[in-house]
């Protein structure tokens, strides 16, 4: 079990609908994260922007960029995460990747699509929540918009990080900050959200505002809005330990299902 996880972040710029520059682009940024990293986490459908084009951009599973992925999580010995365009039995889904360095791949098929844009007329809701055991730490990945449902969240597996992967707008940014810092409080976890910066196809204005949050609900990252920025920061598992122990507020959560 690894007592500490390294982890950067990319805030990043994004090509519309072009994942081979997008690919070239985030390749090389991926070139100057420290070596020691353990996970990479890109944006929300970091290859094309969030679009409503799916039949334009989708790829399969064995498509050029999930290979991308797998070979560079193989080259830097990282996990490398973000969600993209999926095409599987004639339905297309946004899908987020944690993509390991030994091939190994988990999805996560976004929940809550994000009717307000008609995301839920072109893109199949996932149904299943997934926690990923990476190094002796429990990750539960989510997308975007899930951030404004906190039961879908609930940490009822005992996982350590929350990470969101947005294309979360300017207009609205202050619900993204607000949100995660209280997806930490309420899941005694690190809470992660990867944005992305510029302007899309449809002329959305993207500030990034990435951020990581401990237990506590402390911002422990420094992203400039509105810049394309790498942050590298470790996580420490005494942290999670040491309050989850003096609190024990998981342990009066509630208990419920969800439909």
């Amino acid at each position: 079990m690894h007592k500490h996880l390294k982890i950067a972040l990319i805030q990043t710029d994004l090509v519309w609908e072009n994942p081979a520059q997008n690919r070239i682009n985030i390749s090389n940024k991926i070139s100057d994260i420290e070596k020691d990293t353990h996970v990479i986490i890109l944006p929300e459908m970091f290859a094309t922007g969030f679009t409503m084009n799916a039949s334009k951009v989708a790829e399969t599973m064995n498509g050029e960029t999930v290979n991308w992925m797998k070979a560079w999580a193989k080259k830097v010995d990282a996990a490398i995460v973000g969600s993209l365009v999926i095409i599987e039995n004639n339905a297309y889904y946004n899908r987020l990747l944690f993509v390991e360095p030994s091939g190994l791949i988990s999805i996560y098929d976004k929940r809550h699509t994000f009717t307000l844009v008609g995301e839920h007329n072109i893109y199949n809701a996932g149904t299943e929540k997934i926690i990923i055991d990476y190094k002796g730490w429990k990750i539960c990945p989510l997308i975007c918009y899930d951030l404004r449902f906190p039961v879908w969240a609930r940490n009822t597996h005992n996982y350590d990080v929350l990470l969101y992967v947005a294309n979360w707008p300017k207009p609205r940014i202050s619900a993204w900050d607000t949100l995660l810092k209280a997806r930490a409080i309420e899941n005694m976890c690190y809470c992660i959200g990867v944005n992305r910066v510029g302007v899309d196809g449809v002329n959305s204005k993207y500030s990034g505002h990435s951020a990581v949050y401990n237990v506590l609900g402390e911002q422990v990252t420094a992203f400039k809005p509105n810049e394309e920025q790498i942050l590298v920061i470790t996580l420490e598992k005494r942290h999670i330990e040491a309050y989850r122990s003096k609190f024990k507020f998981l342990d009066d959560r509630d208990s419920f299902t969800i439909n």
